[in-house]
């Protein structure tokens, strides 16, 4: 009488092993496997099909703050006009990419004129 336990596979150092006779230690990585994992360079393409979408145009607002009034104070408003707006400063300002709010920074001066840094990614809500 036969057992089935005695018809697995044996590598030569008597392991058991998988019945397609492969043993576990001889199983190699798939390196197309890892790539898509990959962490990528900042500014380097994650896939040549990404390069479609460069040319799409976006819409960037960075919103220093907001002020509310009626118009009758508003068309007195004349030139040097000083109008206060909701932040103090040095608060980060919002910066919105298609009506959306993506991120917050700060206002730098590059070359006497103006620009942010973004200090902070703002998650969505959304997924």
């Amino acid at each position: 009488m036969t057992d089935d336990a005695d018809k697995t596979p044996k590598n030569a150092a008597g392991a058991e092993t998988p019945e397609n006779g492969m043993n576990l230690n001889e199983i190699q990585t798939d390196n197309a496997a890892l790539d898509d994992e990959k962490e990528w360079e900042m500014g380097q393409p994650m896939a040549n099909d990404v390069t479609a979408i460069y040319d799409i145009p976006v819409q960037i607002s960075a919103v220093l703050g907001r002020s509310s009034m009626p118009v009758n104070q508003l068309l007195k408003l004349g030139r040097g006009a000083v109008v206060e707006l909701d932040r103090k400063v040095g608060e980060a300002i919002d910066i919105y990419v298609n009506n959306r709010l993506v991120a917050r920074g700060e206002v730098v001066v590059v070359d006497d004129k103006l620009g942010i840094t973004m200090t902070e990614i703002v998650k969505s809500d959304k997924s």
